[in-house]
């Protein structure tokens, strides 16, 4: 039945959405959006490999798809933040599983492992 209906449409639901995310630090900006930050020196805080031209390209190319909103302040216009839309917002549960498997297995103590379960839930949920 599936594979019947995926014939009359374009594309995989899987696959547009896969599409959104997929690009190198989408994930990464969207988890950090929802632990607080909202800046573009934030995002750039723990990653030494993005650059400001790469992080700029992601963020415009994440507000076209509709990931989230770019807020200039009215008053100094060098004062940007980010917000996420919706649509980004409901990758809430796909971050929260994602985290899940990351912390499954024998990489982390049990106590690290709760916290994290913890934290991601808390946040995520």
């Amino acid at each position: 039945m599936l594979m019947e209906t995926l014939k009359h449409i374009k594309s995989c639901p899987i696959e547009l959405v896969v599409k959104l995310i997929n690009k190198k630090w989408v994930i990464q900006i969207i988890r950090d959006l929802f632990f607080g930050k909202s800046r573009f020196h934030e995002f750039k805080e723990d990653k030494p490999d993005l650059s400001n031209k790469v992080l700029s390209n992601c963020l415009k190319d994440m507000e076209k798809n509709g990931l989230i909103h770019r807020i200039v302040d009215k008053c100094d216009r060098k004062n940007v933040k980010y917000i996420l839309t919706e649509k980004g917002k409901s990758l809430n549960k796909v971050l929260y599983e994602i985290a899940m498997i990351g912390v499954d297995g024998e990489t982390y103590s049990d106590k690290i492992k709760n916290d994290v379960k913890e934290t991601f839930r808390e946040t995520l949920l």
